[in-house]
């Protein structure tokens, strides 16, 4: 992560960004020992001293990390483990820890563990001072959309407006969210096709007229409780991300998956949902990091659109994924059906 962020300079310039973090943060060497950890680490897991020292100082849990470690390098790949009981002095917390790959050596991300319906996605400050400034020039973005749909009569015209306000409403939903982020995710009774539909719609709108965006759809696919709101944002992040990596044909895939792998386990069933494009691909510098806060392929990028993608994938006990190859992505959300509605 440390030679690809998408700030410039070196690792000392990105401290602070993310030090303002409220995800846990920690890096290790080769060796395993801690090369940094952000105030949210060292707050959840209690640690009084971390610098150059050891794996083995988060006590009994180190093992689980160790070989979450290990799989992350053998596959080159991310790896995350829920559910992870971690004991520090006197301190006996359960989390849920990501692991990648990064220049420096690996790097660990870890949330506090909860059960779905008590899951409130971790937001940084920074974040929350661009929620409150959205939220008056939104509001205007509203109104104007309103008096052009009361104006025209074209009806594509009227729907555009339309659009505008729902959009409207559903970033005015995420803004107060990212500024009062101890709220509860709005759970709700969720078809995966109608948020697939909706993302599609508006990446044609913001997409060249020779993209061509296709559907291949398992109509069986149950419904399931989630934030519809959350998981198209998720969703908008992998389709601009087709879009910028030059793809000119991208296909929204769903599926049921049987004895899925999810999160280390194994899931009786699991909803698949697939976003392929023809693009450039993956870099290869980036493949072991790319969902890392602050990783970017692109000049002028934030680096978190994929780390708070696969933050919503958590908030759902889902996992995010991806195959690449030049001319062929694959990004797969899996979300278990224990949280299907029927």
């Amino acid at each position: 992560m440390l030679a690809t962020v998408s700030a410039p300079g070196t690792f000392s310039n990105v401290v602070g960004l993310l030090d303002q973090l409220t995800t846990g943060i920690a890096v290790f060497d080769d060796a395993l020992r801690f090369v940094y950890a952000n105030a949210a680490f060292v707050e959840l897991t209690g640690l009084a001293r971390w610098r150059g020292c050891p794996l083995e100082v988060l006590g009994e849990s180190s093992a689980a990390l160790t070989a979450l470690i290990e799989r992350t390098l053998a596959a080159n790949s991310a790896s995350t483990l829920r559910g992870l009981e971690l004991s520090v002095r006197t301190t006996r917390i359960r989390i849920d820890v990501a692991a990648s790959r990064c220049d420096a050596g690996v790097l660990l991300e870890a949330h506090p563990h909860s059960p779905l319906d008590a899951i409130s996605a971790p937001v940084s400050q920074s974040l929350r001072g661009l929620a409150h400034e959205v939220k008056n020039p939104l509001a205007g973005l509203r109104g104007a959309a309103q008096l052009l749909r009361r104006r025209v009569v074209d009806a594509d015209q009227q729907r555009l407006a339309e659009l505008i306000i729902a959009e409207a409403d559903r970033l005015g939903a995420l803004t107060d969210r990212l500024l009062h982020p101890a709220g509860k995710p709005h759970l709700s009774v969720v078809n995966l096709h109608e948020v697939a539909e909706r993302a599609r719609a508006l990446i044609a709108i913001e997409a060249a007229p020779e993209i061509r965006i296709e559907r291949d759809y398992d109509p069986s696919l149950p419904t399931f409780r989630g934030d519809a709101d959350r998981l198209l944002q998720l969703l908008l992040n992998l389709l601009r991300n087709a879009l910028q990596a030059g793809a000119t044909q991208i296909r929204l895939r769903t599926r049921a998956e049987h004895a899925a792998a999810l999160n280390g386990q194994s899931v009786r069933l699991a909803l698949r949902l697939d976003v392929i494009d023809n693009g450039q691909g993956v870099p290869d510098g980036l493949r072991e990091s790319l969902f890392a806060p602050l990783v970017s392929g692109r000049v002028g990028g934030t680096g978190l659109g994929l780390a708070l993608a696969r933050e919503i994938s958590n908030e759902h006990g889902g996992q995010l994924d991806f195959r690449s190859r030049p001319g062929h992505t694959v990004f797969s959300l899996l979300l278990p059906l224990e949280y299907a509605h029927g």
